[in-house]
């Protein structure tokens, strides 16, 4: 009886010595943590297997919806790159037409001086001519070669002169300054020129001042009687 009681009392003291011991250690269950990661790929499985909850037809109209922009962003792109090109050419062609232009107006600039230069040179001639003494027919000759040489240069410019005397007055290009009494077929016509009207290119410069015929009234019924 006394060796049971003493084996019993040996027990609970190791038992009691093993206790504090049991505290300390952490016990991990891994029944338990392979069930809970089992559960977590579980989890993910089912959320990858998961089904969308869009229709087919509407994902297929939101991918059709991002090719249309796309496509309409290199459109726009593309749109923007020729209007740049085409702005860029058209500034060059309008500076080369302009450049043109203005070699054009100074060589015809230049081709105009040079053939007022002869008429300069005559009416220098002419000058010298009269202070030296020469005769009134040689003085003539040099103003008739000056106004010649003035009217060349005109025309190599373009301009030419409205003819007038004998003509029927055309208030488009006759300016009448007065009338004069004429017989009645010369009615409406021209008889004098106090200033020559002058057209460039087929725009008019300025009309003729001129003397426009007017028959007598009795005349002009007589006329019309006839």
């Amino acid at each position: 009886m006394g060796e049971r009681m003493a084996a019993e009392e040996a027990r609970t003291r190791e038992a009691a010595d093993a206790a504090p011991a049991a505290e300390g250690i952490r016990v991990t269950d891994r029944r338990r943590a392979s069930h809970d990661e089992s559960d977590e790929g579980l989890r993910e499985q089912e959320t990858q297997d998961a089904p969308s909850l869009k229709p087919k037809y509407v994902e297929e109209l939101e991918a059709r919806t991002r090719a249309a922009e796309q496509t309409a962003q290199d459109v726009q792109a593309r749109f923007e790159q020729v209007r740049g090109e085409l702005k860029r050419e058209t500034d060059e062609i309008r500076q080369r037409l302009t450049r043109t232009a203005d070699e054009r107006a100074a060589r015809e600039k230049a081709a105009f001086v040079a053939a007022l230069l002869p008429v300069m040179e005559n009416l220098q001639r002419a000058m010298e001519a009269a202070e030296g003494g020469g005769s009134l027919e040689a003085l003539l000759d040099g103003l008739r070669g000056t106004i010649s040489g003035f009217e060349n240069a005109l025309a190599s410019g373009g301009i030419e002169t409205i003819t007038a005397i004998g003509e029927k007055f055309d208030p488009e290009v006759h300016e009448a300054v007065d009338t004069f009494e004429v017989e009645a077929e010369r009615d409406g016509l021209v008889t004098a020129e106090y200033g020559r009207g002058y057209r460039m290119n087929g725009q008019l410069l300025r009309p003729a001042r001129v003397q426009v015929g007017r028959a007598r009234v009795g005349a002009q019924a007589a006329t019309s009687d006839d």
